[in-house]
């Protein structure tokens, strides 16, 4: 009876509901989950190391082992963590998953500000790695889950907002404590990570679990149902009930979905799980919010005036995604992503042309081409905010179904921190070695990944949750996956409907 629920549908149906203070208020809570990522994403930018040589290379200055293992350190945790977030997430629920990574990243920071010694810090860093692999786990799940299909996309975008919002916090706290001697400047930089973790952690206690969760772990469906109804601020939700209990019907026949999302019907699931957080860290963003004070410094800039165009290309960013959450659900995301491909891609262009015609290894560039450098990164990273920023986390918080949704997401983070860690590893050797032509190097993925969407990532607005197989199966290429023959269908049709078309049941 579920399964005939779930292919019955009419395909192309909304979900009838309202925005509710309900859903608002959790989103807003879970999405401060993002200020976790950003805010160290952002503090840790400030530390670098010049050294004394005074003919070294304009692009070698900063090429510190000991700055890269710091900056870089924290996703190695977080990408082991990701992998034990993700059964917490699926049985013990969205909400306790955010609670664990709220609490792991206060600790973290409380260590790192008291830190006596380095084995005190690295423990720290480890503890904040944790916080941000259950929080990026399992954040962007719910409020996928919480949101109206109408609106989902706005509503995940609150995710990367407040990403950019936490590296605009962190650089507004860096530059008024550069000028601190003590060490008390570094100190207060990292112990202010609590406060985005206490609000996490606190609201997180008060919010509601998703209704998908619930179902998943066995929660009365009444219950479900009840919530459901106090979400979506109407009483008739029979049509999206139904279908998160057909999804729940084929989740709890999968015993192993890391094993699972490796079979041919779950093909485009694995490969946009692994693809979309890859191409998201190549487009070469590291290098803005890792290294943008350095990248400043490179072409001349002082450090005060480094840090000051840092948090402008902050403010950009922070401004975009807002604005790209606004039309996100109007426009759709495949336009969406070609539009910032092309923003990105020209001005990587534009910037590496400009360094390798007017900055040599010693010396800077002049004061016009200093600013119009700093334009084109801001110029760069309003396109990744506007597009590849938020659209990274959307895209794989809503295409997968309930059966395989926490492993896939849990591939999808850990793929985004260990390519972060392997860039954050290799960029200040690369940018001594390639020099300008770093910016090529990722104008190329930009230009690539922007081809990939265009060819094989199907359009997702306004497609309900648990009702994403469709898009699958209407796609020229990946149905061919999805689609089992008759034989495969016939076998197939029980434990996993979602194989099947309409047309062959």
């Amino acid at each position: 009876m579920a399964v005939s629920v779930a292919i019955n549908s009419t395909e192309t149906e909304q979900y009838k509901g309202k925005i509710t203070g309900l859903i608002l208020l959790s989103c807003i809570i879970a999405a401060t989950g993002g200020l976790l990522f950003g805010y160290d994403t952002g503090v840790t930018g400030v530390y670098s190391k010049m050294q004394d040589e005074t003919e070294t290379s304009n692009y070698c200055k900063f090429d510190s082992q000991l700055l890269t293992s710091f900056t870089s350190s924290i996703y190695i945790a977080g990408l082991i963590a990701s992998f034990f977030a993700s059964p917490v997430t699926r049985d013990c629920g969205r909400k306790r998953s955010i609670v664990i990574g709220g609490i792991a990243f206060l600790c973290g920071a409380a260590i790192g500000g008291a830190a006596e010694n380095i084995y005190m810090l690295i423990f720290g860093r480890l503890l904040l790695g944790v916080g941000v692999g259950f929080a990026n786990q399992s954040v962007p799940l719910y409020l996928s889950e919480m949101a109206p299909p109408k609106y989902r996309g706005a509503f995940n975008f609150g995710f990367q907002l407040c990403v950019s919002t936490g590296g605009l916090l962190a650089f507004l706290v860096n530059y008024g404590t550069e000028k601190i001697k003590s060490d008390w400047g570094w100190r207060i930089s990292l112990a202010s990570a609590a406060a985005p973790a206490l609000i996490l952690t606190i609201g997180a206690l008060f919010l509601p679990e998703t209704p998908n969760s619930l179902i998943q772990q066995g929660h009365d469906t009444q219950k479900a149902k009840n919530l459901l109804q106090r979400i979506r601020g109407i009483h008739d939700v029979q049509s999206e009930f139904d279908d998160l209990i057909a999804a729940n019907h084929t989740s709890a026949t999968i015993k192993h979905p890391f094993k699972k999302i490796l079979k041919r019907s779950y093909r485009p699931h694995l490969v946009m799980s692994i693809a979309i957080p890859f191409f998201q860290q190549m487009t070469g963003i590291t290098v803005v919010s890792f290294y943008a004070p350095i990248l400043f410094r490179t072409i001349g800039s002082g450090e005060s005036a480094s840090l000051l165009s840092s948090l402008i290309t902050a403010i950009v960013g922070t401004t975009m995604t807002l604005f790209s959450s606004l039309i996100v659900d109007k426009l759709g995301r495949r336009a969406i992503f070609q539009i910032g491909g092309i923003l990105m891609f020209v001005t990587q262009m534009l910037i590496g042309g400009i360094m390798a015609a007017k900055l040599g290894d010693h010396g800077q560039l002049s004061k016009g081409y200093n600013i119009i450098v700093v334009l084109l990164i801001c110029i760069y990273a309003a396109g990744f905010a506007f597009s590849w920023g938020p659209l990274g986390w959307l895209i794989t918080s809503e295409i997968f179904p309930l059966e395989i949704r926490s492993a896939a997401q849990s591939i999808t983070v850990a793929v985004s921190f260990f390519i972060s860690f392997l860039i954050g590893q290799i960029f200040l050797a690369i940018l001594c070695h390639l020099k300008s032509a770093t910016f090529f190097f990722f104008g190329v993925w930009v230009a690539f990944m922007t081809g990939f969407v265009y060819f094989l990532l199907p359009e997702t607005k306004n497609v309900p949750i648990e009702k994403m197989d469709k898009i699958w199966r209407d796609h020229s290429f990946w149905k061919r996956f999805v689609i089992g023959d008759d034989q495969e269908c016939e076998e197939n049709k029980i434990e996993e409907p979602f194989l099947c078309s309409s047309e062959q049941i």
